[in-house]
């Protein structure tokens, strides 16, 4: 074996050591105080079974072509409807009638 690739195989477990050396001088939040007295009293979540979660996860996904299409249809319509809403809401004769009011 070649000296270097040696000496490169010798440092690993230095190397390992170290970062557990690391790792165990963190400081950790205090995770007790952070649960409050409802929190305390509160029941556990009920367990379920995992098989309906995965059935559903597996189940029919949405098609996103067939998705696009649809948001598309109703961007449309969207646009549609505020190009109507951008004329006045005022018939002529109203703004007529205001037009005299006014004078």
């Amino acid at each position: 074996m070649h000296n270097g690739a040696m000496t490169r195989f010798a440092s690993l477990p230095a190397l390992v050591a170290m970062a557990l050396g690391l790792g165990a001088c963190t400081q950790f939040p205090e995770l007790e105080s952070t649960q409050t007295e409802q929190l305390s009293r509160a029941d556990y979540p009920a367990l379920v079974p995992i098989e309906p979660i995965l059935a559903r996860a597996a189940g029919p996904q949405i098609d996103p072509i067939a998705e696009q299409e649809v948001l598309n249809a109703r961007l449309a319509a969207l646009r549609a409807r505020a190009n109507q809403m951008r004329g006045s809401v005022l018939t002529g004769a109203e703004k007529q009638r205001l037009e005299n009011g006014l004078r």
